[in-house]
């Protein structure tokens, strides 16, 4: 059931995730806790069908939407050496968040700054939510920046109402990837600071960086994974 102290994030979280514990919580109390258990199970089956049709849309393509389109897509943008970017493509429901491990496994190589796509990441719960913010936790004690960007409206509600901002910064948080690479560009002179330009981020021979002025930017190099 977790600790008394993690009641007040449960809160945070959809009205139906509210009730599920709610209703698990009581029925461990009042009756048993094997039935408790099998009800939980039940009620989060339901839960995790209702959130995944919720997320299925069919929509016409117009242009409007295809121009709209044009600043989350990776094709002719610059990704510079010290940016790695990353996305969720599906749900990240309690079933698929230990995939999140192929991001903290390689963190030591990574560069300075990771970018984390969640346009393609259809519906969140509150297990993949506490992933997210684990994440994040790890990314700042090794002295990186996490920069999240294209949140969908499922995802991007239930972070709100966690408040989940408040371990990356609302300024972390973009609507796009056009975007979030300007908010890289941005952070990236105190992010230098851990982790010095010369320094080589796992990337192949060809990737390694020269020397450079206080003027000149590092050279383009792009590093980009999916997680599925």
């Amino acid at each position: 059931m977790g600790e008394w102290r993690e009641i007040p994030e449960l809160l945070k979280l959809s009205r139906m995730e509210i009730a599920t514990w709610l209703a698990t919580f009581l029925l461990t109390v009042f009756a048993d806790l094997t039935v408790a258990v099998e009800v939980g199970m039940i009620l989060a089956v339901l839960v995790f069908i209702r959130k995944v049709t919720q997320t299925t849309t069919v929509s016409e393509v117009t242009e409007e939407y295809v121009r709209e389109g044009h600043v989350h897509i990776l094709q002719h943008k610059v990704i510079p050496a010290y940016v790695s970017i990353f996305r969720i493509h599906g749900p990240f429901l309690f079933g698929a968040t230990d995939k999140i491990d192929e991001i903290t496994t390689r963190l030591s190589s990574l560069p300075p700054i990771l970018i984390l796509r969640l346009r393609n990441m259809t519906a969140i719960d509150s297990t993949g939510l506490q992933a997210l913010e684990s994440l994040a936790d790890q990314v700042h004690e090794s002295g990186r920046e996490l920069i999240l960007c294209g949140a969908r409206e499922q995802p991007s509600r239930l972070m709100h109402q966690a408040e989940f901002q408040h371990h990356i910064g609302p300024e972390n948080m973009c609507n796009s990837i056009a975007e979030a690479l300007n908010r890289a560009r941005a952070v990236y002179p105190e992010a230098s600071k851990h982790h010095p330009v010369g320094t080589i981020w796992g990337r192949r021979s060809t990737d390694v960086l020269e020397p450079e002025s206080e003027a000149a930017a590092p050279e383009p190099s792009a590093t980009y994974k999916e997680i599925t």
